[in-house]
């Protein structure tokens, strides 16, 4: 049995291709550079956000704030 077949393999989060999970794939859990560079400039640019009560609050006061007649 080669090395291949018996690793891991996971699906990229980015693409959805097939990656293979071990220490050999330095961008894991990605399948490639490309697919990890890309998901961190998602982060990078705050396409991705972590939904917090705390930030829906700060909003909604915002949004009242600019609706307020000067």
């Amino acid at each position: 049995m080669d090395n291949v077949s018996s690793q891991r393999k996971v699906k990229c989060p980015r693409c959805g291709g097939i990656s293979i999970y071990s220490a050999e794939n330095p961008s894991r859990p990605f399948c490639s550079e490309r697919c990890q560079l890309l998901d961190l400039g998602a982060w990078a640019s705050e396409e991705y956000r972590v939904p917090t009560s705390q930030n829906q609050d700060y909003l909604d006061s915002q949004d009242e704030k600019s609706q307020e007649p000067s």
